[in-house]
């Protein structure tokens, strides 16, 4: 799949990513990010919760 990029105009902070991350890869700032990249799986959750469709995987 490949790793989550964040679109910083698209993103609103809402956490629901955070939230439902399985590994807790995401942290919460003014936007999400992806703050421990060793953890990702590329599951894509991330991508697949996100309302605003913040989150594409690359």
């Amino acid at each position: 799949m490949g790793k989550p990029v964040v679109d910083p105009d698209l993103c609103t902070a809402c956490g629901i990513c955070v939230d439902e991350c399985p590994t807790s890869a995401l942290d919460l700032g003014d936007i999400a990010v992806l703050a421990r990249p060793d953890d990702c799986t590329e599951c894509g959750t991330c991508a697949d919760v996100c309302p605003n469709e913040a989150i594409t995987l690359q």
